[in-house]
């Protein structure tokens, strides 16, 4: 759980380059889902490494194209999750984007972990979705 006031987890910056709080950034997806979609599929990733973050499984199958869905989402214990870095996010058309990516997580064992993906992501009925990636 995190405080509405505190940094998000994505680590989005307002122009003065302050974090902005979670109510602000990813809050607003991931604790009203059915009320407020991420509006593009950057928002999307940002608001999925979020909820990795915060351990919520409800918000990530939620998004997860339903082609793709798995039937459970679960997490590892003690994975302590460092920092994201967005490096490109492409408009294909009105329902299709991509988003690469590099999230950074430190495992139990102390072992540093960077995830780099590039990752789809589809539009349907007003609503983003991801669908699946390449790790890089």
């Amino acid at each position: 759980m995190v405080s509405s006031a505190a940094a998000c987890p994505c680590g989005r910056c307002d122009a003065a380059g302050r974090g902005l709080p979670y109510a602000q950034c990813c809050g607003r997806y991931v604790d009203n889902l059915d009320g407020t979609p991420a509006p593009d599929a950057e928002a999307l990733m940002r608001s999925r490494y979020s909820a990795f973050v915060l351990e919520r499984a409800d918000y990530l199958r939620a998004t997860w194209h339903a082609s793709k869905r798995p039937s459970q989402v679960s997490f590892d214990v003690g994975v302590k999750w460092l920092g994201l870095e967005v490096r490109d996010h492409q408009v294909i058309d009105d329902s299709h984007a991509e988003v690469e990516f590099v999230a950074r997580l430190r495992e139990p064992s102390g072992r540093a972990v960077r995830l780099h993906e590039r990752s789809r992501f589809v539009r349907e009925d007003g609503r983003w979705f991801y669908v699946d990636g390449d790790r890089q």
